[in-house]
């Protein structure tokens, strides 16, 4: 069931609430077994089948933990240490044989030169609720947690606003929120703070991301065609995906959140205006912040961080976003943008390093021509990553970031030539090459682009619209200033806009779509 769905906005979140605040009033506990139960039954929308897959990492996850946490009170370490490795084992082979198996049996038959393939269909959401649940038994490990109750921990990792493209929830953030009375407790500022939100998630996915999507599948699809595109149709082709994927999982990002808080649950941040990012450091920190988070936490750091020598630090940088890219999809083109990515946070950190040397504090605020170059520099080499992320195989990959590099040269349509007016002849006579394309451009490419860059980094994003309602869980960026700082609070006036919005997204919706990240 997709959040941008009649059914969902109309029949199933309203029977939720309700039954939710019904149940309520006998028993909280009775009201977050609704909601899971509830869960199940939006997983189940999808696959019934998987459900059972579900249920039973739950209850194997929680069993496992149940008996690692009882050893650790026992100081009976070596039997933990076996459980836990066990406990990690069982996730990893279950997330292995679904998501890798068949990119692994291609490669190796790619290798033998034998046609092999299996077809293994994806779960959703198993990347986002085996990561959730590996943070878990670490932490029991670890001595973090001292047991909770069943229903709550299926609720902690069934909960629907989060289970099919994250947030990755962390145990510590939400559990203690399902134990909380005041969680429980009917609020209309919870209802117009979360529909609020919600609306403008909606109105993200379905006019804007939808909206430039159009202008996206044409020139990939002619990449991995074999199409020799030229160097203005990729880059165009990857400034709109770049665009279509922001809106789109910030959309989602904004919908989650905003349902969650119908039911006076906040949810972790996880996406924060990445796209003002001054670096590649910062870009991460700010996009899909609860996976940078994950593979800080239980990844990065466990393998030494920032703790050992300069280049053990780059190593377990490059093996980090490696898996990061990984963690994406099962392919060869995820693999090499995590690579790239890599790269991109390893250059980050050198720069950072001489910088030092110099004498030069790399943290202090720029210059406003330093600040805006950095920007644009980031989001064009993120820009560019993304092409490999968006391709369907290596070869199209290959194709669309060689045009992007100018492998094929630099050249605009001959039409362009009297568009341009005195500005096209100053370019035909100073040797710039004005030849036939591929006839993949559509002229409101570049209306979607400047429109929706203009939002990126112009406007406030969600969170700091909200800032006064606490919108989400408590994060660094939570005061930062914004340009065009415009405050939420309810009124007559915001409750029209937000209905006019909602209303006009709704109708909107003539076709579903579903987001993006449901693909990992």
């Amino acid at each position: 069931m997709l959040f941008n769905s009649h059914e969902f906005i109309f029949v199933f979140l309203p029977a939720v609430f309700a039954g939710f605040f019904l149940a309520a009033r006998l028993s909280t506990r009775l009201a977050a077994a609704w909601l899971c139960v509830a869960s199940l039954a939006f997983y189940a929308w999808w696959s019934p089948i998987y459900s059972f897959l579900l249920l039973g990492s739950v209850s194997v996850n929680y069993l496992i933990g149940r008996e690692i946490g009882v050893r650790v009170a026992q100081e009976r370490m070596l039997i933990a240490r076996h459980l836990l490795f066990g406990g990690i084992a069982i996730n990893l082979v279950v997330l292995g044989y679904f998501k890798y198996m068949g990119f692994f049996v291609q490669t190796v038959g790619s290798a033998l030169h034998v046609p092999l393939v299996v077809t293994v269909i994806l779960p959703l959401g198993i990347s986002f609720y085996t990561f959730t649940q590996l943070a878990y038994l670490v932490d029991v490990y670890r001595g973090k947690v001292a047991g909770y109750d069943p229903v709550h921990y299926a609720l902690f990792v069934t909960y629907f606003p989060h289970l099919i493209a994250g947030p990755i929830l962390h145990h510590n953030e939400m559990i203690p929120q399902f134990e909380r009375p005041s969680t429980y407790r009917f609020s209309y500022e919870n209802i117009s703070v979360g529909m609020t939100i919600f609306f403008i998630g909606l109105f993200k996915k379905v006019v804007l991301a939808d909206g430039i999507a159009p202008q996206v599948g044409p020139i990939f699809d002619a990449a991995a065609a074999g199409v020799q595109l030229t160097f203005l149709e990729a880059w165009i082709g990857a400034l709109c995906y770049s665009f279509q994927l922001y809106f789109d999982f910030s959309g989602y990002c904004d919908m989650a959140i905003g349902i969650s808080r119908l039911f006076g649950i906040a949810l972790p941040l996880n996406f924060h205006s990445p796209y003002k990012a001054v670096n590649i450091i910062e870009f991460w920190r700010r996009w899909h912040m609860t996976l940078s988070r994950f593979l800080r936490d239980y990844l990065y750091i466990p393998l030494g961080g920032s703790r050992t020598t300069l280049p053990r630090r780059y190593v377990n940088v490059m093996v980090t976003m490696l898996l990061g890219g990984l963690w994406h999809g099962a392919g060869w083109t995820f693999i090499l943008w995590g690579g790239l990515h890599g790269l991109y946070v390893v250059a980050n950190h050198a720069w950072h390093a001489l910088l030092r040397l110099l004498g030069q504090d790399p943290t202090r605020p720029s210059s406003f021509p330093i600040h805006v170059l950095s920007v644009f520099v980031t989001f064009m080499a993120v820009t560019f990553a993304w092409a490999m992320f968006r391709a369907s195989d290596l070869s199209s990959a290959l194709s669309m970031t060689i045009a992007m590099a100018g492998g094929r040269g630099i050249s605009l349509p001959p039409d362009w030539i009297n568009a341009l007016g005195a500005t096209g002849g100053w370019l035909l006579t100073h040797q710039l090459v004005f030849a036939a394309d591929n006839g993949l451009i559509k002229p409101s490419s570049f209306a979607w682009i400047a429109g929706l860059a203009a939002l990126c980094w112009l406007a406030p994003n969600t969170q700091q619209i909200m800032r006064g309602f606490n919108p989400a869980l408590p994060d660094r960026f939570d005061h930062e200033k914004a340009r065009l700082m415009v405050a939420w609070k309810p009124s007559l006036a915001t409750a029209t806009l937000v209905l006019m919005v909602g209303i006009f997204t709704i109708v909107s919706l003539t076709k579903r779509s579903e987001f993006l990240y449901f693909q990992f």
